[in-house]
């Protein structure tokens, strides 16, 4: 198994590497405070990070090598890269405001739209100064002008004509968004992870109305959300049963659940520890392996299923600790 894994660390990033059964691992960008990571999907060797006011950085070789791509000064809490239209770049910060790039980074336009979104719930607790943030953009894989924001504590909005306009918060959306995502390939399904109401929402009509299914759920903080890249009605989703756990050092008392067709939630065990004393914060899929889904914990660890998540087992790597965001290359 060849992969290769970025994290957030703290004020650094993290990047475990394997080759066969030998892995290495390394720590880079010492002092950069990366926010947040994110893949180019059109090209797996271009890799992107959010840090707190170091502006957008840029790698094209996996994450060995890093360059500036603007957006110095910004807190850079969130970026999504199209995988409808090359070239398109979506960023979100804090405070909350929306910036586009149509030619790879080289150039950014704030969505001046998105300011005029109602913002009448928008304070996040989790953060000095206390003020809400763009935590999650995600851009449909069929439809370039389809972009969905979500914000930590906000708001839920959509945009269908490429950024120029937003609607405000969609029904049965979390407004307390930890983690947004289109599917794969198929633009009608989204997916949220979150600290309100169910924990886990989704949507079946590319972000306009939301779900959220609270049968077999007995904890309702989420945080990381993910679909299988051939079914997008299995959803995988963990949750913990508030804040203060989730956020632990070690007593998150998490589960990662899986729903097969929207109208029940089942936890996963297999071999995973029952709770998770580390909070899932990354759960990650592979566009060549349906079935296959990787699950980053706070601690570092990575563990790996290749059966829908019925049997689990620890990867031997360790990414120092997972704070708040992974990807797989």
């Amino acid at each position: 198994m060849n992969r290769t894994f970025l994290s957030t660390n703290g004020s650094r990033l993290a990047r475990a590497e394997c080759h066969g059964d030998q892995w290495s691992v390394e720590f880079l960008l010492e002092g950069a405070s990366v926010c947040c990571l994110a893949v180019d999907p059109l090209n797996r060797n271009v890799v992107y990070a959010g840090t707190q006011g170091g502006g957008v950085l840029r790698s094209v070789d996996k994450g060995k090598t890093w360059h500036p791509l603007g957006m110095e000064g910004h807190v850079i809490k969130a970026i999504a890269i199209s995988p409808a239209e090359p070239g398109l770049m979506v960023v979100g910060t804090r405070p909350a405001r929306v910036f586009i790039s149509r030619d790879g980074g080289q150039s950014w336009m704030e969505s001046l739209s998105f300011k005029k979104t109602r913002r009448f719930f928008w304070f996040s607790p989790a953060e000095k100064p206390f003020t809400a943030y763009v935590q999650g953009i995600a851009l449909s894989p069929t439809n370039p002008d389809v972009m969905v924001v979500g914000v930590e504590l906000g708001a839920v909005v959509r945009s269908t004509d490429g950024g120029m306009t937003w609607q405000d918060h969609r029904k049965g959306a979390l407004r307390d968004c930890h983690s947004i995502r289109f599917h794969a390939t198929n633009g009608d399904w989204v997916y949220e992870g979150g600290g309100t109401g169910a924990g886990v929402a989704f949507s079946r009509d590319a972000g306009n109305t939301w779900a959220q299914v609270r049968l077999g759920l007995d904890r309702h903080y989420g945080w990381a959300a993910a679909a299988d890249p051939a079914r997008p009605d299995i959803m995988y989703a963990s949750v913990s049963p508030g804040p203060m756990k989730a956020h632990s050092v070690d007593n998150a008392q998490a589960y990662i659940y899986r729903s097969m067709g929207g109208n029940l939630w089942e936890k996963l065990n297999g071999g995973l520890p029952q709770p998770l004393n580390s909070m899932p914060y990354a759960l990650i899929t592979d566009s060549a392996a349906p079935g296959h889904l990787y699950a980053g914990l706070s601690s570092g660890d990575v563990w790996y299923t290749a059966d829908y998540g019925d049997h689990w087992r620890q990867l031997p790597v360790n990414l120092g600790s997972i704070w708040t965001a992974m990807i797989m290359l």
